[in-house]
């Protein structure tokens, strides 16, 4: 028996064997003062002289200044002096708010740059690419984003994808180093050298860095990345479009406000001066401003939820979704696998209540830890070998001598992976295999009818939400074959690992259904675990499909199952691109998660693509809009929730806006056709504008969600943010504060006050108004005054502000 053979050491002394120490940690900080941080050179930050150049062609401040030399001409020194002041007030308030957004911005594209494994200290931990340092031990396996150029000091079976440098798109193989240390250009199989920005597509490898930064292959070729520019996003172009048009109307308001006030009254200067107030009191200027606000302080909350924001339309996105299509493993499931069964030669070993473990069960828990990788971090893996080490221990079943010959990863056709080793006798080759049960067993080639008689025992292991896997045994002496089929395998049994449902689970998934989205479970998992583990998630018994269903079921009849199915089981992760594109055919709004390369494609194509920030690749990440650090279903239903409150606050604020602006417009331009005096005066509006508008938008971006948010349908993708309704809204409103205000002045100037009382005790109407106004949009569902014991942490700030204001 194979056990009995003179014994490759545990998974810990063989890392420790093949594996160099790598780097200390203060060997690294020491590289990194000395050859900087592993990054392309990027656009430079702006200076402070480069910023306020740029806000100085800014439509408010420019309207401020011409009032200022406006003044100056009619020789108010002090009014031109005021107005002179609040434009360096309003460039140091900008500057600050400009500075604050993008460190957070900065903060959040430090969170989701890529991740590189490296062995520091002699542990293997995982640190930002741009922390790398030449010398450092690097880890890759498939999936990974290379993230600096190295000799390969191991191999197994890794290809990877170069078109980046050399533009040709086939992947290429790698073998380790034979002794050359001195980097080779790019291109050509058989290479020892890993190239910075390359992509791992397949197998997995240990290399020694050699270079970083700007003298890596990648940082000769050009500094390109820093000329990108963001492109912008629906609700930008569409709040710039709304900005245009409002624009283009006062220009042709306050231009005809000019010719009146010259020929009624005959102060053409006087009457530049009001066109100049009407600009300043209509062009609604903050809107941009809000949006930049919401999108960078929603995606800053969202990390606070463990969801990094790659791509902001996400944001945007995330309140329309209607299916919400996860994986099992990691996502609703803890990920956190141990050996609960064990099934061999009929008889079943239940670890959790049994006593001692018998030596029926040994070999298969022997070639259970041969078929797993020493240096995998697979939550499976780990499993396995931590109840076969523990089991084994002091028995010959640990093989500490045995060298590690070859891997034969899983295939796209095959379920199943096998690992060869030799004794230090080395008269034969010992392979153990893992995997599906039906890939075990088409290797094994059993008979139909022990087939049936272990596909019995792997249903009712499988009904216990248990993940089955089969073990099988060859020994082979000539050359090794090229695929797995040509080993002569025999079946020893079946390993049921446990996964538990995480405990927020059911609780999410039913919020999930009284918010009106549907939950969608994919997994690679047998049916009948699927079906067990969908049971335990609460989501609703209605059927399951399997990948190779799936794989011959004509379009028509899918997109007919796909509204009623809830599980699909043994699907590959290319088939979810189809379901992706099903599921948008049918009109549904999708989010997808993946974590593996094949995922990508649905991750693009879905509307909210969905990566996994612990076991995602880096190919995964930067194919989604979202990336969930700790990959908990949980988060994706707290990300939704956030969304929707972004988009209902956002919603508020500019509604808001619209409104308070109609009756600053209508006092600015109203009093000069009948005849009154001015009402409002250039120094008023940038009151307003300075203090009151960027205290509101605050005070709408802190407002708590609406107690309804996740019990009300998701909102269409082709609503607009200003529709039909929203613009009546603001309307109604500002049309009714402005009455209101006319109605005040009008009584003042009847009953004999002063102009300028009558002003100033509609301007203080006009504050109390506009404060009114926030209360009353602050929610659309509750009570005005239930809002008044509503918290809201900005609101009192808010109320300090528009005091100032009214004193001024």
């Amino acid at each position: 028996m194979v056990g009995r053979m003179p014994t490759v050491a545990s998974s810990q002394s063989t890392q420790a064997v093949h594996e160099p120490r790598g780097l200390t940690t203060q060997q690294a900080s020491e590289q990194r003062k000395t050859c900087g941080y592993n990054e392309l050179p990027t656009s430079k930050p702006r200076t402070i002289f480069q910023i306020a150049g740029n806000l100085m062609r800014e439509p408010m401040l420019l309207l401020l200044v011409g009032c200022a030399a406006v003044y100056l001409l009619l020789g108010d020194a002090k009014e031109a002096a005021v107005l002179g002041a609040l434009v360096v007030v309003v460039i140091g308030i900008t500057l600050y708010q400009e500075q604050k957004t993008e460190r957070a911005l900065d903060a959040l594209r430090d969170l989701s740059s890529p991740r590189a494994l490296v062995v520091r200290d002699g542990v293997r931990v995982r640190v930002p690419g741009r922390e790398v340092v030449e010398g450092d031990l690097l880890i890759i396996s498939e999936g990974d984003r290379v993230p600096a150029d190295g000799v390969l000091l191991e191999a197994v079976s890794l290809t990877t994808d170069e078109s980046l440098l050399t533009g040709e798109s086939v992947p290429v193989d790698k073998n380790s180093s034979a002794g050359s240390e001195a980097m080779q250009r790019p291109g050509g199989d058989g290479s020892s050298f890993i190239y910075s920005g390359t992509l791992v597509t397949g197998g997995h490898g240990i290399a020694r860095v050699k270079a970083i930064g700007v003298q890596t292959e990648l940082g000769r070729i050009g500094t390109s990345l820093a000329t990108v520019q963001n492109e912008a996003t629906l609700l930008q172009r569409d709040t710039r479009h709304i900005v245009r048009i409002v624009a283009t109307g006062a220009i042709a308001l306050c231009t005809v406000l000019v010719v009146a006030y010259g020929l009624l009254r005959g102060g053409w200067l006087r009457g530049f001066l009001a066109g100049l107030t009407l600009a300043m009191g209509i062009l609604p200027e903050e809107l941009p401003v809000i949006l930049t606000v919401f999108l960078a302080l929603g995606a800053w909350r969202m990390s606070k939820l463990g969801v990094l924001t790659r791509n902001m339309p996400a944001i945007e996105t995330l309140g329309a979704a209607t299916v919400l299509c996860v994986d099992k493993t990691g996502t609703l499931t803890l990920n956190r696998m141990s050996i609960q069964k064990l099934w061999a030669d009929g008889n079943l070993f239940d670890a959790a209540t049994a006593g001692s473990f018998p030596e029926q069960f040994h070999e298969l828990a022997e070639f259970g830890l041969l078929a797993s990788r020493t240096e995998g971090f697979d939550p499976m893996e780990t499993g396995i070998k931590q109840f076969g080490q523990t089991q084994l221990a002091d028995t010959e079943h640990l093989h500490r001598d045995w060298s590690h010959v070859r891997e034969y990863p899983l295939a796209p056709g095959l379920l199943a992976m096998s690992e060869v080793w030799t004794s230090p006798a080395g008269d034969r080759l010992v392979i153990a295999a893992k995997g599906a049960p039906e890939a075990i067993l088409d290797l094994c080639h059993t008979t139909s009818e022990v087939a049936l008689i272990i596909g019995q025992q792997v249903n009712l292991l499988a009904q216990q939400g248990l993940r089955v896997l089969a073990v099988a045994k060859a020994y082979f002496t000539p050359v090794l074959p090229d695929h797995q089929h040509d080993f002569p395998f025999q079946f020893i049994g079946l390993l049921a690992l446990a996964d538990p449902v995480r405990p927020t689970v059911p609780a999410a998934v039913r919020e999930c259904a009284t918010a009106g989205i549907r939950v969608v479970m994919i997994t690679g998992d047998y049916p009948a675990t699927a079906l067990s583990i969908a049971r335990q998630s609460g989501l609703p018994d209605t059927g399951i499909l399997t990948g190779a269903e799936l794989e011959a079921m004509p379009e028509a009849e899918l997109l007919g199952r796909l509204r009623h199915v809830n599980v699909f089981a043994r699907a590959m992760p290319e088939q979810k691109l189809r379901l992706v594109n099903a599921l948008k055919a049918a009109g549904e709004i999708t989010a997808m998660t993946g974590d593996g390369v094949n995922d990508a494609p649905a991750l693009k194509s879905a509307n909210i693509g969905i990566a996994m920030g612990q076991r995602g690749t880096d190919v995964a990440r930067e194919a989604a809009d979202l990336v969930l650090i700790d990959d908990d279903f949980t988060s994706i239903v707290h990300s939704i929730r956030m969304g929707r409150r972004i988009y209902d606050n956002l919603k508020k604020a500019m509604t808001y806006v619209l409104a308070i602006h109609v009756p600053i417009a209508g006092l600015s331009v109203i009093p000069i056709f009948f005849q009154w005096p001015l009402i409002l005066e250039p120094i008023h509006i940038a009151f307003l504008e300075l203090i009151i508008d960027p205290a509101c938008s605050i005070v709408f971006e802190a407002e708590p969600e609406e107690p309804d948010v996740m019990q009300r349908p998701p909102r269409a993708l082709t609503e607009r943010l200003f529709n039909r309704r929203t613009v009546m809204v603001s309307l109604a409103q500002g049309l009714g504060i402005l009455c209101l205000l006319l109605a005040v002045f009008a009584t003042a100037l009847y009953r004999g006050q002063a102009p300028e009382d009558a002003r100033a005790i509609t301007f203080t109407s006009l504050v109390l108004a506009n404060l009114a106004l926030i209360h009353a949009n602050r929610s659309w569902s509750r009570h005005f005054f239930t809002l008044l014991r509503s918290p809201n942490a900005a609101q009192g700030w808010g109320r300090e502000a528009e005091s100032f204001a009214v004193q001024d």
